[in-house]
C-alpha cells in the first residue's frame, strides 16, 4: 500500500518506520501546509498527524486527491459534522479518532459503562486527570474529551466539562467535570477517570508506555479504510 504521511513530526516518523516494517512503500512526507492534492496523486491512503489549526484544509486536499485520510490530529471538531457532511456528499473516506491505541479505545468502552452505572449513585463525583509531553498543543486532550463527553452524556449530574493546567481536582462536587491537565517531558499520553465520595474511590486508566500503540492502530485503520467509502471511527474497526 503507497502512503502519504501529512505531519512529519514525532508521530510521523513513527509511522514511516513501522510502515515500512509492514511492507508498505511511503509516497509523500508532508511536514507543510504548503502543499497541493497534486502532491498525494500516488498514495492510496494518507496518514494526518499535523496540527489542529491545518488539520482541517489537510483533510480538504486528500478528499480532493479522492484518497482516503486517517486523521489523528485532534483539537479540530468544532468543525467535524462540516466535514463528515462533504465526506459524505463527495463520496471520500475519513476516519478518525482521538487516539488510536487498541488499549485507549478499550478504555473508552470501559467508560462508558461504567458511567452508566454510576449515574445511579450520586453520592459518588468524578474528575478526570490527563498527562501529556510538553509538545502537546491542545488541553485537555482529544482521548480526556471523549472521555468526557461519555461521562456528560451518562451522568446526569455533570452537564458540562472543563479541562485546567496544573489545577488539581479540589473535591467541590459540580455540574462540570474536572480535567486536571499535566504536561511533563517524556509522557506519551495518561488518562485516569475517578468517581470519589466519603468512603472509597474507583478508578480506570490507561499509561501509554510509548507511541508504538498509537502508531501501529493509525496503520491498523489505514489498512482498514483504503477500500473503503464513508466516515469511520475506531467503534467500526473493532466492532464496539
Amino acid at each position: 500500500m503507497n502512503i502519504a504521511i501529512i505531519g512529519y513530526g514525532k508521530m510521523g516518523k513513527s509511522i514511516e518506520m513501522i510502515a515500512l516494517e509492514r511492507g508498505h512503500d511511503i509516497v509523500a512526507k508532508i511536514d507543510s501546509d504548503d502543499f497541493s492534492s497534486l502532491d498525494l496523486k500516488n498514495a492510496d491512503v494518507a496518514i494526518e498527524f499535523s496540527q489542529p489549526d491545518v488539520a482541517v484544509e489537510n483533510i480538504k486536499k486528500c478528499f480532493e486527491a479522492n484518497i482516503p485520510v486517517v486523521v489523528g490530529t485532534t483539537g479540530w471538531y468544532d468543525q467535524y459534522n462540516e466535514i463528515c457532511k462533504i465526506a459524505k456528499e463527495t463520496g471520500q473516506s475519513l476516519f478518525t479518532a482521538t487516539n488510536f491505541s487498541i488499549g485507549v479505545n478499550i478504555l473508552f468502552h470501559i467508560n462508558k459503562k461504567l458511567a452508566e452505572v454510576m449515574n445511579q449513585f450520586s453520592q459518588y463525583d468524578v474528575h478526570m486527570t490527563e498527562t501529556h509531553h510538553l509538545e502537546k498543543k491542545d488541553h485537555p486532550s482529544g482521548t480526556a474529551s471523549t472521555l468526557a463527553e461519555d461521562i456528560t452524556n451518562a451522568v446526569d449530574r455533570k452537564t458540562s466539562y472543563v479541562g485546567r493546567l496544573n489545577e488539581p481536582y479540589n473535591e467541590q462536587s459540580s455540574l462540570a467535570l474536572h480535567i486536571e491537565c499535566k504536561r511533563e517531558k517524556n509522557v506519551p499520553g495518561y488518562h485516569q477517570v475517578t468517581y470519589t465520595s466519603d468512603i472509597d474511590e474507583i478508578s480506570i486508566q490507561h499509561n501509554a508506555k510509548n507511541r508504538k500503540g498509537f502508531t501501529m492502530g493509525a496503520l491498523i485503520a489505514a489498512e482498514w479504510v483504503h477500500d473503503k467509502k464513508g466516515v469511520f471511527t475506531m467503534k467500526d474497526l473493532l466492532k464496539f
